[in-house]
């Protein structure tokens, strides 16, 4: 049977609710890193909106960068005499102004998927308080919330509207080679789109899914890796530590990984901060 194909759902007008009083400083923001020629693109709850339709207040901007342009960032923003800070050298800053602040995100909470030349390459264009804009494309969206399974915070509603809203349009073939060694996570929300929407179950392309099921058939055919470690902290940081403690690998931990044991210790011991993502 051969399934319908379906077209792009329209995306809404990047309008997603702001806090009125903190547009000045957004503004201060984004016209001081353009002025600099500082690079970013805008992720977060404005971009999903202008992507998926899916459309919910804010209490902050979220601008991608890459990690080598903070210094200089840190700079500009200081001459425009706004506070800035490190908060997690592995993948977040922030600049604060009074109560409000934007987050400056280098690459997810786990290490992973740093921002490169290739998330400017992809970003749409939109305009945010009359400025123009970069936003974070589709398939970046998707792949930086597709490792947020923590208990308090779940990202996969959003993964689903992305795949819902931009399936038809994606590269999937990049999307397919950002995956690599963890197309099992990529797999796992394509499976749950299939279940949320059934009846659009074919913006997922057959032969994605046939590549995935693939390397899953092979892999239960092959012997466990007996590494040691476990991958679960990629997707919690939390809810894997009692294994830690009694012994397993951290995936997140170098050479395997991308992260130092001090950065790990530092992002565990900010569980539960009220200024966490």
């Amino acid at each position: 049977m051969t399934s319908t194909a379906k077209t792009p759902l329209p995306p809404a007008a990047c309008a997603t609710a702001l806090d009125p009083t903190a547009e000045p400083f957004y503004l201060q923001v984004l016209q001081a890193l353009d002025a600099a020629g500082v690079p970013y693109v805008v992720g977060g709850a404005f971009a999903l909106a202008g992507l998926t339709g899916v459309e919910r207040p804010t209490k902050d901007l979220d601008l991608f960068v890459r990690r080598a342009d903070f210094d200089r960032l840190d700079a500009v923003l200081g001459d425009a005499g706004l506070r800035s800070e490190l908060t997690f050298p592995h993948w977040l800053g922030k600049v604060y102004k009074g109560a409000f602040f934007i987050d400056f995100i280098f690459a997810s909470a786990n290490g992973l998927n740093p921002v490169d030349d290739g998330w400017f390459e992809r970003a749409g264009r939109a305009t945010i308080l009359g400025h123009p804009v970069r936003t974070m494309s589709a398939e970046d969206m998707l792949w930086s919330k597709a490792f947020i399974m923590e208990r308090e915070r779940y990202d996969g509603a959003d993964v689903a509207h992305v795949l819902r809203g931009c399936g038809a349009a994606l590269d999937w073939h990049h999307l397919m080679d950002r995956a690599g060694p963890h197309w099992r996570v990529l797999l796992s929300h394509l499976v749950l789109f299939g279940y949320v929407y059934p009846d659009e179950r074919d913006r997922i392309p057959a032969w994605v899914m046939h590549e995935l099921l693939r390397k899953l058939h092979d892999e239960m055919l092959a012997p466990p890796p007996a590494s040691g470690r476990i991958q679960g902290t990629l997707l919690s940081r939390e809810q894997y530590l009692a294994d830690l403690r009694h012994g397993a690998g951290d995936a997140r931990l170098k050479p395997a990984g991308t992260m130092s044991a001090e950065e790990i210790a530092a992002w565990t011991a900010a569980i539960g901060e009220p200024h966490e993502k």
